[in-house]
């Protein structure tokens, strides 16, 4: 397999290693394509880049699962070099969940490597006739190798048999799990250990192509703008990460921190969003019952110095297990009610192993509960299983259910919003353009709730971390400052909408969301990488770039006003808890958000005027 090859010739911008990888699965056809140095400059790289692309490849009649949609893992100008917390890779295609523009990031190992093999990053499109794997070398020309005896395993088997077959054992393996080659809708995208680009089902696009896993390796350098001046850059960088308070207390607690002070402010959702008061969960699920009782060693990505991945032991299960994260262990545990930390770290553990997006799949669980609680379904639909708040078992066994589609675990592989449906409660399913909705609940933080509304691959806390803001921290650089968490403003949606914009430029440079570099210290590393001498303002505008063209192509995709809300649990107040009696008014909010972003007001479209001012002119006859 993979018998044709063309090369691509060497890079020319600095920061980038000026060849992006195609291959055809359906021909098994490989090639090297120059890196579109246009695209590169206006859209950077990461899930920027990579949704570039994906409006060149995509129209709106292409079929999530068919072969003609194509499957891109992009990298950015940071990935690889000395820049702490710069080893984050993004997959993108159109969703097979929301039918919008899918992205999922993930850190660890694998999108530094991708760059040492002399890529940027690849395009795949096509069908294979039976299982594949690829395998990039530096200095060799990549190759296709039938994957049969891979089909079904998981990833860390996965990751080991293709590690045997290469004889090294420092090869990088992205790859998927049975659930990915079941097509289930929230399938992810794993590498390393426990990391993933879980969401949107990028591993169901995966598994379409029926292509197991890419293997990378290679000892190439990014070519930098100035080496020397990048040495003096990145020991500002450093110095932050070892002065800054948020940075260091990620090392000592991981993500999991979220666990010890969201439910003070009512930013932790339990028993399916129906309340934040969580009844003393909070007192057995967080970091330092983490750290004290289970505990292995703290695990960085590439050259990562905050360390937030956590490994730890639990009894009676062999191997080391990852985790949890904050957002996995409130999947298997307030949102089903649980106080259960080794079963939520279990949950988690089964969810890498078989390749499935944690936060997707734990809602859609707690929707299945949340049925069950109320008399919508029974044990004639569960398979027997009784699911009762607070016990954490029975989502052990679905887990697996879905993964291999098995009874009931098939519907419950369509995602909440399907779920709903096909139950006949569609009102009842917490999602926003079938995405589930993250652990930052909208009720302590208002302008969340936009964020989730608005997000251009449905709901999601990557695109605008509100609640990371509000608790203090700021970058008036780029006019992000602390506000009124329920504040519901134009003043506040502007904000909203500049945080939307950074994380949209972070995660195509790529830069990890626990390193906010100070901005001048930022763009003097830039300069060093990319030759390319910036202001603040130039920063925004090519965030807002990036941010408008996703829009845009959504647009194709289907998207319209309507789609920017919020679902009716989340437009609930609740009679108690910490936000007792507050519930965001997200028709207000949008309206004050599309004035900010320059969008029409009856559409939610870019308007032609704010298209060309950020360079989208491409974009306006759509």
């Amino acid at each position: 397999m993979g018998r044709f090859f063309t090369p691509a010739p060497p890079a020319i911008l600095p920061g980038y290693m000026g060849k992006i990888l195609r291959v055809d699965l359906t021909t098994g056809r490989l090639w090297d394509e120059p890196l579109n140095e246009a695209y590169a400059r206006d859209f950077i790289g990461g899930s920027g880049l990579a949704a570039r692309y994906l409006a060149d490849l995509a129209g709106s009649d292409t079929d999530p699962l068919g072969p003609e949609n194509p499957l891109i893992f992009m990298t950015g100008p940071l990935v690889g070099t000395t820049t702490p917390a710069a080893g984050r890779f993004s997959v993108v295609a159109r969703s097979p969940a929301t039918g919008l523009t899918g992205e999922a990031n993930s850190g660890g190992y694998w999108g530094p490597e991708l760059r040492r093999a002399g890529y940027d990053g690849i395009i795949i499109t096509g069908q294979a006739k039976r299982p594949a794997w690829l395998e990039i070398r530096e200095g060799m020309a990549p190759r296709l190798h039938q994957a049969d005896h891979l089909w079904g395993l998981d990833m860390y088997e996965t990751q080991a048999a293709i590690r045997e077959e290469m004889g090294d054992n420092r090869a990088r393996v992205a790859c998927i799990g049975p659930a990915g080659e079941n097509l289930v809708l929230y399938a992810g995208v794993m590498n390393d250990h426990g990391r993933a680009a879980a969401r949107t089902g990028m591993g169901a696009v995966m598994g379409s192509k029926r292509l197991k896993a890419i293997a990378v390796r290679g000892r190439a350098k990014v070519p930098l703008h100035n080496p020397e001046a990048n040495k003096t850059a990145n020991r500002h960088v450093t110095q932050h990460v070892i002065d800054d308070i948020t940075a260091q207390m990620m090392r000592l607690g991981g993500t999991m921190l979220s666990m010890d002070f969201g439910p003070i402010t009512g930013d932790v959702p339990a028993r399916y969003y129906t309340t934040n008061e969580l009844d003393g969960i909070e007192d057995r699920i967080n970091a330092g019952q983490l750290s004290d009782n289970y505990l292995k060693r703290h695990v960085p990505c590439f050259r990562c110095p905050i360390a937030c991945g956590r490994e730890v032991e639990l009894p009676g299960v062999e191997g080391v297990v990852d985790g949890p994260e904050y957002e996995t262990a409130v999947s298997f545990g307030p949102i089903i009610g649980s106080d259960d930390l080794e079963a939520a770290a279990l949950a988690g553990h089964l969810c890498n192993r078989y390749g499935l997006d944690a936060i997707s799949c734990g809602s859609t669980i707690a929707f299945a509960y949340y049925l069950f609680e109320n008399g919508i379904i029974d044990e004639r639909v569960t398979d027997g299983l009784t699911l009762r708040w607070g016990d954490p078992q029975p989502a052990l066994v679905l887990i697996e259910k879905i993964a291999h589609r098995q009874g009931f675990g098939d519907l419950l592989a369509e995602g909440a919003a399907r779920v709903g449906e096909a139950l006949g409660v569609p009102d009842l399913a917490v999602h926003v353009n079938k995405l589930e909705v993250p652990y930052h609940d909208v009720h302590a933080h208002s302008g969340q709730g936009v964020v989730y509304a608005t997000s251009t691959r449905g709901a999601c806390h990557m695109a605008g971390d509100i609640y990371h803001w509000e608790q203090g921290r700021e970058m008036p650089e780029l006019g992000i400052v602390y506000g009124d968490p329920h504040e519901e403003s134009l003043e506040k949606m502007q904000m909203v909408a500049r945080v939307m914009d950074f994380r949209a430029f972070t995660n195509s440079a790529i830069l990890c969301h626990f390193e906010d570099i100070p901005i001048p210290t930022f763009l003097e590393l830039w300069e060093t990488i990319t030759g390319e001498t910036w202001d603040a303002d130039d920063l925004a505008r090519a965030g807002e770039r990036i941010f408008n063209l996703k829009r845009a192509l959504n647009h194709r995709f289907g998207l319209t006003r309507a789609n920017d809300t919020l679902p009716k649990p989340l437009r609930r107040a609740f009679d108690s808890g910490p936000t007792a009696g507050y519930a965001p008014d997200i028709e207000t909010m949008v309206q004050y958000y599309y004035q900010a972003r320059g969008w029409d007001a009856t559409t939610g479209k870019p308007t032609p005027e704010t298209l060309e001012r950020l360079g989208l002119e491409d974009f306006v006859s759509e």
